[in-house]
C-alpha cells in the first residue's frame, strides 16, 4: 500500500513538473515575452509550415523523456523561461521552426465586412 502511494506521488510530480498550466501560459507574455503555440508536440506538429516564421523549437529532456516545444520570443527570453520553469541541464536545443507566415499576419483577423443599407 506504501509502494502505491509513493508511485502515486511521484506521477502527480512529474505531471505537475511537465504541464503548463492556463495560469502560466496566461502569465509567460508580460513576464518573459514568450508565447507557447504548441507544447509536447510530435516532429510534425513542430515542424509545421503553418506558424509564424519567429517561432523557435525547443528541444528538452525531463526524467530521460524528450519534449518538443514551438514557442515564439527572443531566444534569450524561451531559454530563461524554461531555466526557470525546469532547472538547469533540461534545455538541451533551440533551433529555428519552418513556419512561413509573416509574425505580422499571425493570428490576424479580417475586420467583418458591414452590410449597406
Amino acid at each position: 500500500m506504501n509502494k502505491s502511494l509513493n508511485i502515486m506521488e511521484s506521477k502527480k510530480k512529474e505531471e505537475t513538473i511537465v504541464n503548463w498550466s492556463n495560469e502560466e501560459k496566461k502569465s509567460l507574455p508580460p513576464q518573459y515575452g514568450c508565447e507557447i503555440l504548441v507544447y509536447n508536440g510530435s516532429v510534425d506538429d513542430v515542424k509545421s509550415t503553418q506558424y509564424p516564421t519567429d517561432a523557435y523549437i525547443v528541444f528538452y529532456e525531463i526524467d530521460g523523456k524528450k519534449h518538443l516545444d514551438l514557442c515564439r520570443g527572443k531566444r534569450v527570453n524561451i531559454f530563461d523561461m524554461y531555466y526557470d520553469k525546469f532547472g538547469a541541464g533540461v534545455i538541451k536545443k533551440i533551433d529555428f521552426g519552418c513556419g512561413k507566415i509573416n509574425p505580422k499576419s499571425w493570428g490576424y483577423k479580417p475586420a467583418e465586412k458591414k452590410r449597406r443599407k
